[in-house]
């Protein structure tokens, strides 16, 4: 009897002193941090299962690396996957200690909590862990206050090496937990000793920020990690697993409320499926909005599929969007967290708003021009931030897309971004991209660009793509494409709406023809009416107005001939110049000087002259298939000379023809490419 009740005293002991040193105020083991505590959704049966059975074999499998990192950006359900498969683990009997981390709760976010906690959970379901476990703790209650790599090694390595334990031990979202270090601390300490306990393995969740990317990539843990990226899974497959949580929650609405027969049908179910975009959060929170108690399920999803709904969703799903919310405003907190830094803040602002409004996603290095910052240290830092909400390949020459589509509608609008040094304005940035479009092409529009032969077009220039990769950068692309875009976006609401125009009277002025150049090239020179177009729209009555209008109409006279050849720009200079007298457009520079003169009474009037006639008109002749070989590409003086006389002999006697060049070949190619300047064959 003696013997029984000291064994049970010594047990009581033990039980008193972990949960004694597990409840310390001091930052020690805590508890709520297990999978069982977290509030959120098992996996449906039948979604993620491909990730959950790889993960599964990888626990069974001791030749496989010991860590095994999960990494999905915001929104992608990694908590879900990793709260389904502790529970697995634990079913199985495999589950050592798990640790939820949260940014939400003061405990799930302190790194100095990880090892403690885990500590005391491998002590509650391991005797010969606990064995060594408590006279370490009876010895050294201090020891949770130690540095990280002390507490890793002396309350889980040491006990677990010694009894040879082989469990699982489940971390997630690490991303959420404090960390001032450039690398992930919990990951450096973990490469430093995963090796001595081969027979326990590691599943760590996390977003790829950049500390959780550095740590992983140190080269104690690259070795030893797989790794499975959620993002990166096809969209077929996340899609059906969104339609089968869909199909599970409104059938669940379904039963609970009356008058739902027939509901909803396919149709609508493709619908919520395609607004979700990949994204289990957006998901969550569409069933919420839909499933609200007050509300008619019906009209609640009927007010989705309006063609407002783009709009008017996010006022109405406004008290029932916490979850996306909360995950963007975390992320935002986490990721730069309070600063009273204005020009910062301003920067921030600044580079989100060129990669989330810009009319098709922008490098970092565009981004970076548009804003005439530094691409490197100003703008690939603060993108890496947001690794979780942005689609980032790395490097300064990839696109930046946002994950989901919500974001951008989050980040715009005052009642959801309520912190106010994060909320992007529409019509501030698109002026700020609009001055920064047009600055650029200001400062970097020169003539022949791409040094392009003579009367060749883009069509005929079979190295065309390369040499518009080497000679126009993508950002000048993007600006000469998509100024007016952002000329749209924020024109009139601006208070610096003067600098615009003037900004815009300057580029018209001094860049029009080598801006109509770089678009012939592109392919795109429609382009440059919608923007005048745009511009025209939008401008109050004054001499930059006045510019936009005659450039618009000398555009629209001779579109077909400069979308033929970026060198006709340039041809027919001097007639548009006769479209444009009332404007101060300077076309001297950019003329060749035998074209380069002033209009006068004799010369002939822009607005009786059809550059690219398609069909006869007065005063003209169709161009026949010999004068659009003729004008198409340069030609040696004796092909030129035959072809000249077999179009002439059409309309002209012979003798004109040698009246023509008195018989001097190199005389009579220099008249007509007089002619040919202007691109039109005048009648007899």
């Amino acid at each position: 009897m003696i013997g029984i009740y000291s064994n049970s005293s010594k047990i009581c002991e033990r039980r008193y002193l972990i949960t004694r040193w597990n409840t310390n105020k001091r930052p020690m083991a805590k508890s709520g941090v297990e999978f069982w505590h977290d509030d959120r959704r098992d996996c449906l049966k039948g979604t993620c299962m491909d990730v959950l059975d790889e993960v599964e074999l990888w626990a069974r499998d001791f030749h496989k690396p010991p860590i095994y990192w999960l990494n999905g950006l915001a929104g992608t359900w990694k908590t879900t996957m990793a709260r389904t498969f502790a529970e697995r683990l634990f079913a199985d009997g495999q589950l050592g200690a798990s640790f939820f981390c949260s940014r939400d709760f003061d405990y799930r976010g302190n790194l100095r909590s990880v090892f403690p906690t885990l500590a005391v959970q491998l002590a509650r379901k391991y005797p010969q862990f606990r064995s060594l476990f408590v006279p370490l703790v009876r010895s050294n209650p201090g020891i949770s206050l130690e540095s990280l790599d002390n507490q890793m090694y002396k309350l889980v390595v040491r006990p677990l090496k010694e009894s040879n334990i082989s469990t699982v031990i489940v971390i997630d979202a690490l991303d959420e937990c404090t960390d001032e270090e450039p690398a992930s601390a919990i990951l450096l300490v973990l490469g430093q000793f995963v090796s001595e306990i081969p027979r326990v393995k590691f599943f760590v969740t996390g977003r790829p920020d950049p500390q959780i990317l550095k740590g992983f990539c140190l080269p104690l843990l690259a070795e030893e990690t797989d790794m499975f990226v959620l993002h990166e899974v096809e969209p077929s497959q996340v899609a059906d697993g969104i339609l089968l949580f869909f199909r599970h929650e409104l059938s669940n609405i379904v039963r609970r409320r009356r008058g739902l027969d027939d509901w909803p049908t396919e149709e609508q179910m493709d619908l919520l499926c395609e607004r979700a975009a990949g994204l289990f959060a957006y998901a969550v929170a569409t069933v919420m909005f839909i499933g609200n108690r007050i509300a008619q399920p019906r009209k609640q999803l009927d007010l989705l599929r309006s063609p407002e709904s783009s709009a008017r969703e996010v006022r109405t799903m406004l008290k029932h969007r916490t979850t996306l919310d909360s995950l963007y405003i975390s992320t935002l907190r986490g990721a730069f967290g309070d600063s009273d830094d204005p020009y910062a803040d301003a920067m921030l602002r600044s580079v989100l708003g060129a990669a989330l409004l810009a009319a098709n996603p922008l490098s970092p290095s565009t981004i970076a021009m548009l804003l005439n910052l530094d691409p490197l240290e100003d703008v690939l830092p603060l993108l890496s931030s947001l690794r979780s909400l942005l689609i980032l390949e790395g490097d300064i020459s990839s696109p930046v897309r946002p994950f989901h589509k919500s974001f951008p509608h989050f980040i715009t609008d005052p009642d959801r971004c309520t912190i106010k040094r994060f909320r992007v304005s529409p019509p501030a940035h698109h002026s700020e991209l609009l001055i920064g479009c047009l600055n650029l092409m200001n400062r970097t529009l020169e003539k022949d660009i791409c040094k392009l032969p003579d009367a060749v077009t883009g069509s005929d220039a079979s190295d065309l793509k390369e040499k518009v990769e080497q000679c126009i950068c993508p950002g000048l692309q993007y600006a000469c494409r998509s100024w007016h875009t952002h000329l749209v976006g924020g024109y009139k609401t601006l208070v610096n709406a003067h600098e615009i125009t003037c900004v815009i009277h300057r580029f018209l002025e001094t860049k029009f023809l080598l801006w109509l150049e770089v678009l012939s090239v592109l392919g795109a020179a429609r382009t440059a009416l919608e923007a005048l177009q745009a511009a025209a729209d939008r401008l109050e009555v004054s001499a930059t107005l006045d510019l936009v209008n005659n450039c618009s109409r000398s555009v629209t006279e001779y579109l077909g001939t400069i979308g033929a050849s970026s060198q006709h720009v340039y041809r027919l200079a001097v007639d548009a110049r006769l479209n444009l007298t009332d404007s101060t457009l300077e076309l001297q520079p950019y003329v060749p000087t035998s074209e380069a003169h002033d209009a006068g009474p004799h010369d002939q009037p822009a607005g009786d002259t059809d550059l690219e006639p398609q069909t006869s008109m007065d005063g003209f002749e169709p161009l026949t298939p010999a004068w659009k070989h003729l004008i198409s590409r340069p030609l040696p003086t004796d092909e030129r000379i035959s072809l000249i006389t077999a179009i002439f002999s059409d309309c002209t006697e012979a003798d004109t023809v040698n009246h023509l060049h008195g018989g001097d070949a190199q005389a009579f190619v220099d008249v007509i490419d007089e002619v040919l300047s202007r691109s039109f064959l005048p009648k007899n």
